[in-house]
């Protein structure tokens, strides 16, 4: 698309029908898949007194008027995450949800403001199976698209192999030849100094005022998410507490949470978490993050005190979200998430 020609052309649309078609088998599929497996379809709001407390996701504002004009800040929903764990408390057992969320302060090649996630839950089951639902989303993909296998930016995977399943801490010390866990302490929290020693030995560049997080987002970034999902899909699980705010932690290793992310060609695609479900270690995690927010942008998000209510009484879960446009994207070979959204943001 350019300037000269916008999307709604009608040579423009022609040329990019193929794969808004491709878009809709592949959405219809996935609902077929679902519904033979006992899940139940959800709509959530999108107006949300909090859009989530993640410390680097910006959201779109607005307000809601009263018949007496008072008027009470909400946004619109960056995930349908909240609502779903408030069904989940209520009872449901097996939901997902494929629909719109908006993200401000993203757009490029792999982001738009507005795009379409993909979120599911299941209720008593481990994180684990939720990777073999992404392995088998990735297969359906192609299938419906006709393809035999996914391309980004010069890079191949098939959809059909058995993803890889790597945890952070192999990948760090992988790609980068660092040892993750030594500067994460059996409670979870961080040795920043330690990790910038590791850093500069790596010949990876840092700031004086980075922090943990900081440096942990520039050897992801730099070293490993561009090794990653190549020739085949890597779920890449184990991360560490303090990159996990949503997750518990694992049964086996207490310095990481029970978080993966899909990768293929390099493209993230999902992320999925063995659901936290103590209100008082969300709370705090919510809090610390807002904290974090406030430092670098200068401002926080209201916390979504019906959503720490509900999970005191939310069954153990696992949930997972993935990009929609995204698995679109690679099962059709475009290279812009706009070449597969219908009608596009101005």
């Amino acid at each position: 698309m350019t300037a000269a020609s916008p999307w709604w052309t009608p040579d423009v649309h022609a040329d990019r029908r193929p794969r808004l078609m491709a878009r809709n088998a592949i959405a219809t599929a996935l609902r077929g898949w679902f519904g033979t497996r006992d899940f139940i379809e959800v709509t959530t709001s999108a107006l949300q007194v909090s859009p989530g407390n993640e410390a680097h996701l910006a959201a779109f504002a607005t307000e809601a008027i009263g018949p007496d004009t008072s008027r009470r800040p909400l946004y619109l929903h960056t995930s349908p995450e909240f609502a779903c764990k408030k069904l989940l408390a209520a009872g449901e057992e097996r939901i997902f949800s494929l629909g719109p969320v908006w993200r401000n302060r993203e757009r490029g090649p792999l982001h738009h403001p507005e795009f379409t996630m993909l979120e599911w839950y299941r209720v008593g089951e481990s994180y684990e199976r939720l990777m073999d639902d992404c392995a088998e989303f990735l297969a359906l993909a192609a299938e419906k698209a006709g393809a035999r296998s996914f391309r980004f930016r010069g890079r191949e995977a098939d959809p059909f192999a058995e993803p890889e399943r790597l945890s952070v801490a192999e990948a760090f010390a992988r790609y980068a030849g660092i040892d993750l866990l030594a500067t994460v302490a059996a409670d979870g929290s961080t040795d920043r100094d330690g990790l910038h020693a590791a850093l500069i030995q790596a010949g990876l560049r840092t700031a004086p005022d980075d922090n943990w997080a900081d440096l942990f987002s520039r050897v992801m970034v730099e070293k490993i998410e561009p090794a990653l999902g190549q020739g085949r899909a890597t779920i890449l699980y184990g991360y560490p507490i303090a990159e996990a705010a949503l997750a518990r932690p694992s049964a086996r290793d207490p310095r990481v949470a029970e978080r993966f992310e899909l990768y293929c060609c390099g493209v993230e695609l999902a992320n999925a978490f063995g659901e936290l479900t103590d209100p008082a270690e969300q709370r705090r995690r919510f809090l610390a993050e807002m904290d974090e927010k406030e430092r670098i942008y200068g401002e926080r998000y209201p916390l979504d005190e019906d959503l720490l209510a509900a999970l005191a009484i939310m069954p153990q879960a696992s949930g997972s979200a993935l990009g929609f446009d995204r698995l679109v994207m690679l099962a059709t070979g475009a290279t812009r998430i706009e070449d597969v959204i219908w009608a596009p943001v101005a």
